[in-house]
């Protein structure tokens, strides 16, 4: 089993920045993936980016040029620096990891960390 556990969310302006960050227990396998989603009250979860173990990225082109993912794979954390926050970034935060190769990949998810843009 995987403990993952996120961190940084809080209330902030609309044009603020806050940085969010998740930290994966050591496991047998490997962490082939990590990322962060959100979901906002009354929608679905939602892809916000995502990171590889070989340091590829992606993102949700509503936060492209806004956001960045990094991560530290010594320390199997992952981090989302948010900038120019928008009152439609308000949502819930949760933190991925998977876990092995394909086909047998495992995903575990954090408890979400709560992300408030409002003036």
């Amino acid at each position: 089993q995987v403990q993952v556990v996120e961190s940084g969310g809080g209330l902030v302006q609309p044009g603020g920045s806050l940085r969010l960050s998740c930290a994966a227990s050591k496991t047998i396998g490997s962490i082939t993936a990590m990322g962060w989603y959100r979901q906002a009250p009354g929608k679905q979860r939602e892809l916000v980016a995502t990171i590889t173990d070989g340091g590829l990225t992606d993102y949700a082109d509503s936060v492209k040029g806004r956001f960045t993912i990094s991560a530290d794979n010594v320390r199997n954390t992952i981090y989302l620096q948010m900038n120019t926050l928008k009152p439609e970034d308000t949502a819930v935060y949760y933190c991925n990891a998977k876990v092995g190769p394909l086909p047998f990949t495992l995903e575990y998810w954090g408890q979400g960390t709560q992300v408030t843009v409002s003036s």
